[in-house]
């Protein structure tokens, strides 16, 4: 796809995109598309509500979670799959530090293809379950994760004290999510551009130690 037309599709989640960011989403959605035919990535299979769905929402959140695009930090993408929404976050801020937790073997394997083929530095691609990663950040993200509420938990022992913790969910979720986490303060779900159903819900850990 070519670059003028993953702008305008994205214009409505991100607009203004750079030059060497549309060229990185490019490749980014080539290779999603490739790998895709041969191991389920994503069950979304055009290539234009690939850019609307997975990039657009994940490069919203960036930049809500992110507001300038020089900011740096550690961010934690569990359960990352074919890299939504830690990827993305790694385009929009490049000096981030990103850890993406993957578990199976095969999409571990295209996540390290992508960091890769974007030479994108200062990236991890841990295989293995989350529970057995060693480190917390000041940002932890989850989208799409099958047993949302048990990975709940999870995800909130790799917040780092003060942390954020972003959900990318349905608004069906956001009463389970406030209830696993009663030691998290939650701010106002912020609907995602295009849909009614599905939000960027940010709860930062009360956790000072």
């Amino acid at each position: 796809m070519d670059h003028a037309r993953i702008a305008s599709l994205l214009e409505l989640f991100a607009p203004g995109l750079s030059a060497p960011q549309l060229a990185q989403l490019s490749a980014y959605l080539d290779l999603l598309l490739r790998w895709n035919a041969r191991i389920n990535l994503t069950a979304v299979r055009d290539a234009e509500n690939i850019v609307t769905r997975h990039f657009g929402e994940s490069l919203f959140a960036a930049r809500r979670l992110f507001p300038a695009p020089d900011a740096s930090g550690d961010v934690i993408d569990l359960g990352s799959g074919a890299g939504f929404p830690g990827l993305p976050l790694k385009i929009h801020a490049p000096a981030l530090r990103l850890a993406l937790i993957e578990s199976r073997n095969k999409k571990a394997a295209f996540l390290n293809e992508v960091v890769r083929a974007l030479d994108l530095r200062d990236v991890q691609v841990f295989c293995g379950r989350a529970e057995d990663f060693p480190g917390r950040a000041g940002l932890v993200s989850l989208r799409a994760v099958e047993r949302f509420t048990a990975a709940l938990p999870v995800a909130a022992r790799l917040v780092a004290p003060g942390g954020r913790l972003a959900l990318l969910i349905g608004t069906a979720q956001i009463a389970s999510a406030q209830a696993a986490l009663p030691g998290f303060s939650w701010s106002q779900p912020v609907d995602l551009p295009g849909s009614s159903q599905r939000v960027l819900f940010v709860g930062t850990s009360q956790d000072c130690q």
